[in-house]
């Protein structure tokens, strides 16, 4: 292929996407996951000193999302860090999972 073919091609291949339409939806989706992180902190530290309790299956659902996004992304780009990033929120989500059946069943 020469360069204008390639450049042709390029060309054609971007005009199925609308980019500004998935750039807000990423922005939508940042900005939804920043909101419910801080409003779980928020409801884990009420409960906490209210209730003495924190319910742990709100995190777990939580870091659930994290996790899936980062191997999302990691599968995509196969960034060293993306790999990183998802076995550490896959740590906290099965932490959390652990912790919210121990709390289920009484042991906690």
């Amino acid at each position: 292929m020469n360069r204008e073919e390639i450049l042709a091609k390029a060309q054609s291949e971007g005009k199925q996407q609308d980019l500004p339409d998935r750039e807000a939806q990423r922005n939508g989706a940042w900005t939804a996951y920043i909101l419910g992180v801080v409003l779980l902190i928020l409801v884990d530290t009420v409960n906490g000193f209210v209730l003495h309790y924190v319910n742990r299956g709100a995190d777990f659902a939580l870091f659930s999302m994290a996790f899936a996004m980062f191997l999302t992304k990691y599968l995509r780009l196969r960034k060293k860090h993306e790999l990183i990033m998802t076995i550490i929120w896959g740590v906290l989500a099965f932490s959390m999972l652990a912790v919210w059946i121990l709390q289920l069943t009484g042991v906690l």
